[in-house]
């Protein structure tokens, strides 16, 4: 069932079944190309409104001991600012000759004037004080010279690359929040996904930028489809593990970011497999065959009681998925008419319905919501046999193609900002983990050894 892996949401509140299934088998062939289509998608994703020009300044060192952080603070800020798909970054080489540590040397005019014309600029300074590295940081909008700093901020670490690093993101998502309405960043999130680099599919995480690539677990054995909690703080996943019976088989497993170590989870019978959180983070839904048929099954976190059966079908139920805005509709995948095809269904099992797509385009996988339900990510296997990256608009059925032709692309997963997306892809010759601007641009490969799969983004 690895192959169905899936999920799909639909807000239900906005428009019925029948007029959403309708709407797209009118539209299913409407691509990337058009300008309407890139209207539409570029307003829902938050990335198509006048951008501000932002210059981050160089970070001066106030001391020889944090000067070897500066080039890592600088470099990592500018690349945060610059992935935002909301800021026009200053090309540096436009920049004044002398740039501000600190606001009094700040000369508004110069920075706003040709060939510069920032609006925002961002400075500010480095500085070690014992085993303490302790940045000062500040946003001005130069086209207003009276106006007081858009942001004042003054950061405390250790004074390791680790903490400079992370100091450049907090301060980056900051920037970001300041000029999108309120919106965080994403540059202090992390991404988890499965690698085999140390010889078995193991849980690994990483920053958003790829940085701090480490592994979560040594099961030594086969780790599958990892999904974080929607508080970031556990993440569920497809463990396979030896039972009292001697049985080896695939089970749910649980993980704590907090205390770094695995949590009991309930064993059954059979395989289980493909967890799915309620987005109030209480239940799990997954699919069990410990009836028989591999069907839909949700338990309760905490407890691990009050397992309830959902589907009822001579076939495979698997992927399961809640609308992450209602909560109330579940997408999943079922061979129950022959062939692999997405369902809807109420969350309580009920008002099953297909969603039918084009079958000359093959079949759709891995459906992922954007956090703010209005838009769906999947892969859709192209007649070539290849799969890529697709967006949908549910309310009409619109479709935006973000890859195409450059090797086999699945498993998108939205940024908890709505405007990136991470996914895998082979078109280096090995499975590996990539991320892009939710309009297909700026793609960028973050996992470079062995073979990396099934990304799944932090909601925080």
């Amino acid at each position: 069932m690895e192959g169905l892996v899936a999920r799909f949401i639909l807000t239900s509140s906005q428009f019925s079944y029948r007029r959403f299934f309708s709407l797209l088998s009118l539209t299913i062939l409407a691509m990337a190309g058009t300008a309407s289509a890139q209207d539409w998608f570029r307003t829902g994703t938050g990335i198509g409104v006048e951008k501000y020009r932002v210059a981050p300044a160089d970070f001066a060192s106030r001391n020889k001991e944090a000067a070897t952080f500066a080039n890592t603070f600088n470099a990592v800020l500018y690349a945060d600012l610059e992935y935002s798909g909301i800021i026009e970054m200053v090309s540096k080489s436009f920049y004044p000759l002398r740039q501000p540590s600190i606001p009094g040397e700040l000369k508004h005019a110069e920075w706003n004037a040709e060939p510069v014309l920032a609006h925002m600029v961002a400075l500010g300074n480095l500085s070690s004080q014992g085993d303490a590295l302790v940045i000062e940081a500040w946003l001005f909008d130069v086209r207003s010279p009276a106006a007081p700093a858009a942001l004042a901020k003054r950061y405390r670490g250790a004074t390791t690359e680790a903490d400079a690093r992370r100091i450049a993101h907090q301060f980056a998502d900051e920037i970001i929040a300041r000029l999108s309405g309120g919106l965080p960043g994403i540059a202090g999130t992390q991404i988890a996904f499965v690698s085999n680099r140390t010889g078995a599919k193991e849980v690994w995480v990483m920053d958003s930028d790829g940085a701090s690539q480490r592994p979560i677990t040594s099961l030594h054995s086969i780790a599958l489809t990892p999904r974080w909690s929607p508080d970031s703080s556990r993440i569920a996943f497809t463990c396979y593990s030896r039972g009292p019976d001697g049985v080896t088989s695939a089970q749910i497993c649980m993980y704590s970011m907090e205390t770094g170590k695995p949590v009991t989870f309930v064993r059954y019978r059979g395989t289980n497999s493909s967890p799915a959180w309620s987005p109030d983070g209480t239940k799990l839904m997954f699919m069990s065959s410990q009836h028989g048929d591999p069907e839909l099954f949700t338990v309760d976190v905490t407890t691990g009681r009050d397992l309830k059966r959902i589907t009822y079908s001579a076939g495979g139920d698997t992927s399961p998925a809640w609308n992450p805005k209602t909560g109330q509709t579940v997408a999943f995948v079922s061979d129950r008419g022959g062939i692999p095809q997405l369902y809807l269904m109420n969350a309580d099992g009920t008002n099953v319905q297909k969603v039918v797509l084009d079958a000359s385009m093959g079949y759709v996988i891995d459906p992922a919501w954007s956090p703010n339900g209005e838009l769906l990510a999947f892969s859709w296997r192209r007649p070539s046999g290849n799969f890529d990256i697709y967006v949908m608009n549910p309310a009409n059925g619109e479709i935006v193609e973000l890859t195409r032709d450059a090797g086999r692309n699945e498993r998108p997963w939205w940024a908890p900002d709505g405007r990136h997306l991470v996914f895998e892809s082979t078109r280096t010759g090995t499975r590996q983990i990539w991320t892009m601007l939710a309009d297909g641009t700026m793609q960028r490969q973050l996992t470079f050894e062995g073979n990396n799969e099934s990304p799944n983004w932090s909601p925080r």
